[in-house]
Formats: C-alpha cells, structure tokens, sequence
C-alpha cells in the first residue's frame, strides 16, 4: 500500500493525511454535540464552539496517532489478508478508528464540556451510539474521501515535478 496514491507514502504526508481527517471531523463533530446539548445555534454556541475546537483538535491529534490508531490498524490486520481489496482495508480502518475514537471523544468530550459529574456515564450511553454513527457516516461518505482526494493531488503534484527533474538534459 506504500505506492497507493490514495494514502500517505511518508511521516510528513501521515501527519497532513491525519490532520486533515482530524479537523474535518473534529470541526464536524464539535459543532454538532455542541448544537445538540444547547439545543439551538446563536451567538453563544457559536463562541463555544470556537472556544472548544482547538482542545479538542489536540486531542485527537494525540489519541488517534498515538492509541486509536495503532489498534485499529492491528484490528485491520487481524480481519483482513493481504489479498483483500483496497476498499475493505480502508472500511475496517474506518470502522475500527471511528469505533474508538467516538467512544473515547464522546466520553472525553463531555467531560471538556460539563466536566467531571456523575451523570458522565450515562451521557456516555445516550450519546456514543448517536456520535458514532454519524461519524461513521461522515468519514465513510465525506471527510476519508477528502483526504485521500488530497493525497491523489499531492502525489500527482510531486510525479509531475519528479518527471520535470527527470527530463531536463
């Protein structure tokens, strides 16, 4: 999967490839929970939203790369043989990422939002499944194929100077 256009071929593109899907959702999700817990968009949502995003994105930033990420892909590797299609690797990673990261952000997110209480566990139980799956929804149809259409231009950008270099006398 290393010559796959569609994904990062290195660290630096790992880190813009996961950057994109972690703002994209982190945007996503953040403004979503926060809209459904106020019960309505104004002003004051509007600010804590804004207020919100960046903790939130550092978050994810660190637990995706660093847990989620790694027993995901361990997960892909267990369901999945090296002959299976591009597209059924892509969808258990999927699966598996949005399996933990909604659960740990659901949790972790109420906890930013109305920090620590009792009623912590059972929000969780009202709320994970509705965050997983619209997340799921959302990187399966939106937020993966954008992040792969942007490692489709940037590989298609450096082949093309690759083979500028390669032709000059």
């Amino acid at each position: 999967m290393n010559l796959e256009t569609r994904l990062p071929r290195n660290g630096k593109e790992g880190a813009l490839y996961g950057a994109i899907i972690c703002t994209l959702t982190v945007l996503f999700m953040t403004s979503v929970n926060v809209i459904l817990a106020a019960g309505e968009f104004n002003e004051e949502v509007a600010l804590t939203i804004l207020k919100t995003l960046p903790i939130m994105w550092i978050i994810v930033m660190i637990l995706e790369p660093v847990l989620i990420g790694r027993i995901a892909e361990k997960l892909v590797g267990k369901f999945t043989d090296p002959t299976d299609s591009f597209n059924a690797k892509i969808l258990f990673r999927i699966l598996f990422t949005v399996l933990g990261m909604s659960a740990a952000m659901t949790f972790i997110g109420d906890i930013v939002g109305n920090g620590f209480s009792s009623d912590i566990f059972s929000n969780f139980l009202t709320n994970w499944p509705r965050n997983f799956l619209i997340v799921l929804i959302a990187e399966s149809l939106v937020i993966q194929p954008i992040a792969r259409f942007a490692m489709v231009k940037l590989h298609a950008s450096q082949d093309k100077k690759n083979k500028a270099v390669l032709l000059q006398p």
